[in-house]
């Protein structure tokens, strides 16, 4: 294996464990990483909730919202939004089919539905008419949809924009150049590191551009079958400690 400089990590089922608690012991091992003077970044689905589930001063750069924004402390180094007024069509037509849709920018919802009786760690959310919603969106998701609900979305998408399921049956539409690839992409050039000193560890359908583009893509135990298929590797589960487990054998005793 190359030199590592990067490690990059996916939140939930991958850093998380099940009950979305971060290990002692995974939070030793990337101390560890950090002492080595390997950077550390997180990428995820999330958006707002991932700064309160993550571990934040062990990552020196993160991204969210499936990739479509990175950042590194206040400076943003990659952006790729949904503009409004492609967006405002495609949730009119999701509204007006009985979907419950939420478009979000900056860790903030936008939606036609309770989202806290969905999810009720989303406290704060603004319930809107997309008839005049002039909001750009960093993603938009959508959830509980039947094989005709997909197909109408593959229809309706928003110019320039991609759909993709998680695991828990979440529905992501995010702009065509907001993957966490792209993201990573974004971070490696800013701190001069090449992709292929990077190892990525995720688990779901939107970690598979993120595994295949670092120099080193690990699957989790617990991933599905289609992430672990396009990983190099597999570690053990997230509930143990199989992304800490891995660095130990692979990165730091090798130091």
């Amino acid at each position: 294996m190359k030199t590592v400089k990067l490690i990059v990590t996916d939140l939930d089922g991958t850093l998380l464990r099940t009950d979305k608690s971060v290990s002692r012991r995974t939070i030793q091992t990337l101390e560890n990483c950090r002492s080595e003077g390997i950077k550390l970044a997180f990428a995820t689905g999330r958006t707002a909730s991932a700064l309160s589930l993550a571990p934040m001063e062990l990552f020196d750069g993160h991204a969210v919202a499936n990739g479509a924004v990175a950042t590194i402390g206040d400076t943003v180094v990659h952006r790729r939004l949904i503009p409004w007024e492609d967006a405002r069509p495609f949730l009119v037509a999701c509204h007006e089919r009985g979907l419950h849709i939420s478009s979000q920018l900056g860790g903030e919802d936008y939606s036609n539905f309770v989202m806290s009786d969905v999810w009720p760690e989303v406290t704060y959310f603004t319930i809107v008419d997309f008839k005049t919603h002039a909001l750009d969106a960093d993603k938009i998701i959508t959830y509980n949809l039947t094989h005709e609900d997909i197909d109408f979305i593959q229809k309706k998408l928003p110019p320039h924009s991609y759909m993709v399921m998680a695991v828990d049956g979440l529905a992501m539409i995010t702009h065509v150049q907001a993957k966490k690839s792209y993201a990573i992409n974004a971070l490696c050039r800013h701190w001069g590191i090449s992709p292929t000193e990077t190892v990525a560890f995720g688990d779901d359908l939107n970690d598979i551009d993120m595994l295949e583009c670092a120099g080193t893509g690990v699957a989790m135990g617990n991933a599905l079958n289609e992430v672990k298929q396009a990983a190099d590797d597999i570690c053990k589960t997230n509930d143990e400690d199989g992304l800490a487990i891995w660095i130990e054998e692979n990165i730091l005793h090798r130091r």
